[in-house]
């Protein structure tokens, strides 16, 4: 006989097993143990036709009766057989069902067995429920402890970069006006190759100037100390600019450098240095990231009251299950040491900063070895 006291899933009083029907409450003890708990939730893989009884939701239901001695394992194997050929025949039965047909069990004695099973997975899967709650909180407290000290790492890296940022911008400055003076010949004339030498050094010195520039910036940004000096900006303006900026770059590589601008374009609320940096960064990304002889084209157009600026570029491209990596502080998409492209890593990360800050975003489409698209848009400055 299989006895086992545990509590009723509907009104939680003392029921024995054995029966099907809580003597308090009346409810169908099997149906009930799904019905009232929205937790159990089982992966039911049921051929097409199966009966839908309490006994679907129990699992290994034969080993259950042969071990409580209610069945034989040749019982349970026969009773195996005989539902193999009902579902060859097209009329699959249960398990419980074919033994109850077959002689070797009572239906009191399978409703019993299913009964307690049922009961036992319910109670199962509240302590294991409860025990998954318990988890997730103390994972949920992990996490939180790691994103703190996350964040001041982060505060501390960012420090650290500003400090030193600034700290090289003193002798910089020296180099810079030394190599003035050299250059406009006011400490001596220079022979030729002495100039060229020299024209070498500016553009490196320029170069320093840049990337550390963009370190501050960045470092500002990650403090949340990035400053907007807000005015009436023309996209079209800035974008002109940027691209007559970057000509001389364009040229050198025999990279095709041309802007569609629509004329009369009305303005836009923002800050016009830091517009025009990101408009001349996505230029140049687009020059460096493109092979000789391919085009790099910048567009700013005017859609439903919305500035839009984009630069797209036949370049090297970007495959597609890493376009977001790109927008990550420090990181470039070849980390190798023989990586064919320098920089810093920061510069899309600032710029998606500078134009989050403008309560926009960039957006990028690309298609690897088929050239790269990034965008903007900003809304048409009201009144």
């Amino acid at each position: 006989m299989i006895s086992t006291l545990l509590s009723c899933p509907h009104c939680g009083s003392k029921v024995d097993a054995q029966g099907t029907l809580c003597r308090y409450c009346g409810v169908n003890l099997a149906f009930a143990a799904v019905m009232a708990e929205r937790e159990i939730k089982l992966p039911l893989q049921v051929p097409m036709g199966t009966p839908m009884k309490p006994e679907i939701l129990v699992p290994r239901l034969g080993d259950y009766l042969i071990e409580k001695g209610v069945l034989t394992q040749e019982e349970l194997e026969k009773g195996l057989a005989y539902q193999r050929q009902h579902k060859e025949a097209g009329n699959p039965v249960l398990i419980g069902q074919a033994l109850v047909e077959l002689g070797f069990i009572s239906p009191d004695a399978l409703d019993q067995a299913i009964t307690v099973q049922i009961l036992l997975l319910q109670s199962a899967l509240k302590q294991t429920n409860l025990e998954l709650d318990e988890r997730v909180q103390e994972r949920t407290s992990e996490l939180q402890a790691a994103l703190e000290k996350l964040t001041e790492l982060n505060q501390l890296k960012s420090n650290f970069i500003s400090s030193i940022s600034h700290e090289l911008r003193t002798p910089l400055t020296h180099i810079r006006g030394y190599l003035e003076v050299l250059a406009d010949g006011s400490l001596g004339e220079l022979s030729g190759s002495q100039v060229e030498s020299i024209a070498a050094i500016i553009k490196a010195e320029e170069r320093l100037e840049a990337l550390i520039e963009n370190l501050i910036q960045f470092s500002l940004a990650a403090r949340g100390e990035l400053t907007l000096r807000w005015d009436k900006v023309d996209l079209a303006k800035i974008a002109t600019d940027a691209v007559q900026q970057s000509l001389h770059k364009a040229r050198n590589k025999e990279i095709d450098l041309t802007a569609h601008i629509t004329s009369g374009l009305p303005a836009v609320n923002g800050d016009r240095d830091k517009l025009l940096w990101v408009v001349y960064q996505l230029i140049d990304n687009g020059i460096k990231f493109t092979p000789n002889g391919g085009f790099v084209e910048v567009d700013v157009a005017n859609t439903n009251n919305t500035i839009t600026v984009s630069v797209r570029d036949s370049g090297i491209g970007i495959p597609a299950d890493r376009l977001e990596e790109i927008f990550e502080p420090f990181h470039q998409l070849d980390g190798s040491s023989t990586r064919k492209y320098g920089g810093t890593g920061i510069g899309l990360a600032l710029m998606n900063r500078i134009i989050e800050a403008h309560m926009s975003k960039i957006g990028v489409s690309s298609q690897d070895g088929q050239g790269s698209k990034f965008s903007f848009s900003l809304p048409v400055l009201q009144g």
